[in-house]
């Protein structure tokens, strides 16, 4: 009964900030008479721009609406730009909540007063996001922690009573996803109740902002040493799940390019050092911001760190295994060495494509959406076409959708806007590639072999010692015939070893030898 009362609420909320009548005009000329049409003439606010009916119904709607219109604002390629500007609003101007609400939840938090605890505090928000909003405040010092003194900092405080609202639209969307797999087998293909799962764990995640502080500190080690990039660094004394302390960093939204152009930021530098950032959070740590809109990105104009991004708001974070990430960084190489046929094999290899799939139809078919964007600036490239395109292949090739890659897929999308807003000339395939060749090379080179066995040494030294014994009651334990069998085949494996390394000793004679010959010839003894 709720969730028909929520479907109800939507709707009702379209109709009262006049959304109806942008759907009228969508639908095909037999589809805008009748009932919908009667419901758009009464509309209320209909004359408002179609911008602001959107965001304001958005807001309405609440925080998983507020969310996907964040991610649609960094698509300036995809939306018109009066819809891109107002969507841009949600980022970091949702209304708050009230101050007095504010307060007592950081002083029922911390288990303190305002006053005892801060020198200092903006009771307004200087933000207000979806699912929290900031204060700005100046901590005393305490007994247990002199060093606080004057610390600038910022409060994150969380929405109260948001839990229910979400998990009544993600109990919605699960409703959606379960229609979607009873009629459609493409919907299966998609495992849309998967891909719901996994929204869900990431809006849970970010409900607890002792998460996200953790989250921030993980990235924060990443990146200390970093000239690039910056993250605050927690006051973990003063967190908990629904408040959290941390550093105040100054700096300006990366959404407005304007004042950033007259503080004289290198745009091209920094649309290069933001691709660089993405790509060496998703490659070398497997851990990556995944909230990356303007709101959360700032630029540093301090003197001593002028240029620097500055990462915000880590609720939202990415993570990779190992194999996700090999799977990954290979199919990009393949794509920017335009080896379509290595792409194809590597999804069959996968498992992402039946086994039955023939290699060259697939080559040929990803060869087509990919060959005509290649040596083409950002500004002529949308990605979000590209995928689109892919998609379509996919289902011809009855690609099964990995949801563990939904979350990079939709920070990818987020980083190619931001990337287009600062340089629009940026190639963001040349820009990408060293760092991709650099990790390949250390994971899958002589380095990574040998930082292989770095670490798993501790675990050969412990196995290696007990190896004779081991064998030696398999041995006993096992009939004579088998003893005999296992015993052929140990003598095998060892003229097979002597074998080895005759061979590898006699490689090595020879490249000495030959390095000294041509050493002794560069010395001109001959």
């Amino acid at each position: 009964m709720r969730r028909i009362a929520r479907l109800c609420f939507i709707f009702f909320t379209a109709w009262r900030f006049g959304l109806l009548p942008l759907l009228r005009d969508i639908l095909k000329p037999g589809l805008r008479r009748g009932f919908i049409s009667v419901l758009c003439w009464a509309s209320p606010n209909a004359d408002l721009p179609r911008g602001v009916r959107i965001r304001l119904t958005l807001e309405a709607l609440g925080p998983i609406f507020v969310k996907f219109g964040q991610v649609l604002s960094t698509r300036r390629d995809l939306l018109p730009e009066d819809i891109s500007d107002e969507l841009a609003k949600l980022q970091d101007q949702v209304p708050p909540f009230s101050n007095e609400e504010s307060r007592r939840l950081i002083e029922a938090a911390l288990g303190q007063s305002i006053e005892a605890l801060f020198i200092s505090f903006d009771a307004s928000p200087v933000a207000s996001a979806s699912v929290a909003q900031v204060h700005f405040g100046v901590l005393r010092a305490t007994e247990k922690h002199p060093e606080w003194d004057r610390r600038a900092v910022a409060v994150k405080v969380l929405r109260p009573g948001i839990l229910p609202v979400i998990e009544g639209d993600i109990a919605l969307m699960y409703d959606l996803a379960k229609i979607i797999e009873r009629t459609s087998e493409d919907g299966r293909r998609l495992k849309p109740r998967e891909n719901v799962a996994e929204f869900d764990t990431y809006l849970h995640d970010e409900l607890d902002l002792m998460r996200e502080a953790a989250n921030a500190s993980q990235l924060r080690r990443y990146f200390v040493n970093s000239k690039k990039l910056m993250i605050p660094e927690m006051y973990w004394d003063l967190c908990h799940t629904n408040v959290i302390v941390m550093e105040r960093m100054e700096g300006i939204s990366i959404g407005r390019t304007e004042e950033l152009r007259a503080a004289g930021v290198d745009f091209k530098k920094l649309a290069a050092d933001g691709v660089e950032i993405f790509f060496t959070q998703v490659f070398e740590y497997g851990f990556f911001h995944a909230d990356m809109h303007p709101g959360n990105i700032m630029i540093s104009l301090e003197p001593e760190t002028f240029g620097r991004f500055i990462s915000l708001d880590f609720g939202i974070v990415g993570a990779l295994s190992e194999s996700d990430k090999n799977y990954l960084a290979l199919n990009f190489l393949a794509f920017f060495n335009r080896d379509y046929r290595r792409v194809a094999e590597l999804h069959i290899e996968s498992g992402w494509v039946p086994a039955n799939t023939r290699v060259e139809e697939l080559e040929g078919a990803v060869r087509s959406v990919c060959e005509p964007y290649f040596d083409r600036p950002l500004k002529e490239i949308s990605l979000g076409i590209v995928l689109m395109r892919l998609f379509q292949t996919s289902r011809r090739f009855k690609v099964e959708i990995q949801p563990q890659l939904t979350l990079l897929q939709k920070t990818l999308l987020n980083v190619e806007g931001l990337a287009r807003q600062l340089d629009p000339d940026l190639d963001l395939w040349k820009t990408a590639k060293p760092i991709l060749e650099k990790w390949v090379s250390q994971q899958l080179g002589w380095r990574g072999l040998l930082d292989g066995l770095k670490t798993e040494a501790p675990s050969w030294a412990k196995i290696l010692p007990t190896l004779p014994r081991l064998i030696a009651e398999s041995l006993a334990h096992q009939p004579k015939k088998e003893q005999n069998l296992e015993l052929d085949v140990l003598r095998a494996l060892l003229q097979q070893e002597r074998r080895t390394h005759r061979l590898v000793v006699g490689s090595l004679l020879f490249a000495g030898g030959f390095l000294a010959g041509m050493l002794i010839i560069g010395l001109g003894i001959y």
